[in-house]
């Protein structure tokens, strides 16, 4: 994120979601207010190229803290294939105990970095496509699609259990987030992307720009919901229960430098 402040002289910086210390590709960045808009982004599903080497063993499933390697007998690609496909569906895992979630205030990964017991529950995933891209023995190179919040080490790790050997990724690399790629750190209309429908205020543009109280009978769509509205200078993204308008945001800028 320093970086990012010193290339495009902005205070305020913020990151959707996280790539391992090893990983590269699609990050979401943003500036300014547009921070805020991360929860409503269409990040999903996601998908990811990576690299297994059977036979290394590491503590955080990737290269980062390989603690031995053993050699192990070279595998029928069919066989490869066939376990692969067989994690095609709903799974439930264990994260990796180096990761980002938090255990009484503080990261996982930090925890596991100062020697102290991580123990984390189960989570669920959605494995959408997987496939075989080249096995190299012993280097598996795959291509994962999946729901928001998987754990790609995790499922190297399976993979490896159900080879009945170890194994941990030597690479990782996001392709997509939702509709989200990387290109040369390319400005995107933020708008665009928002998983909201869109409501019309037909109302005076100055209430909400002031952030009065507004009134349910002045929104095309009356229903309950978050929705997405445009006035003249800005956006505003409100959510309708019952009878009731309340703001989510308000008075977000269309065009804003930073």
């Amino acid at each position: 994120m320093g970086y990012v402040k010193h290339k495009y002289g902005t205070k305020k910086v913020g990151f959707s979601g996280t790539l391992d210390p090893f990983a590269t590709g699609c990050l979401i960045v943003a500036t300014g207010q547009y921070t805020k808009l991360f929860q409503y982004l269409k990040k999903t599903p996601k998908s990811y190229k990576a690299t297994l080497w059977l036979g290394a063993n590491s503590p955080s499933l990737d290269i980062e803290k390989i603690d031995s390697i053993q050699k192990v007998t070279q595998f029928d690609e069919a066989i490869i294939s066939k376990t692969l496909s067989s994690l095609k569906g709903e799974l439930s895992y264990y994260p990796p105990k180096f990761c980002a979630k938090k255990l009484n205030g503080k990261r996982a990964y930090e925890l596991a970095r100062a020697g102290e017991e991580v123990e984390l529950k189960t989570i669920s995933s959605t494995i959408y496509d997987i496939n075989l891209l080249h096995y190299n023995h012993p280097f598996v190179h795959f291509e994962a699609k999946v729901s928001e919040g998987t754990y790609i080490r995790s499922l190297g790790a399976l993979i490896a259990d159900k080879l009945g050997v170890n194994g941990t990724l030597s690479s990782l690399h996001r392709i997509h987030e939702g509709q989200f790629k990387y290109e040369n750190e390319k400005a995107l209309d933020p708008f665009v992307h928002l998983a909201l429908p869109s409501n019309v205020y037909t109302g005076d543009e100055t209430y909400m720009e002031l952030g009065k109280k507004l009134s349910l009978e002045y929104f095309e769509v009356q229903d309950e919901g978050i929705y997405l509205i445009e006035t003249s200078s800005f956006f505003s993204i409100i959510k309708i229960m019952g009878k009731e308008v309340k703001y989510k945001m308000n008075r977000i800028p269309k065009f804003q430098d930073n």
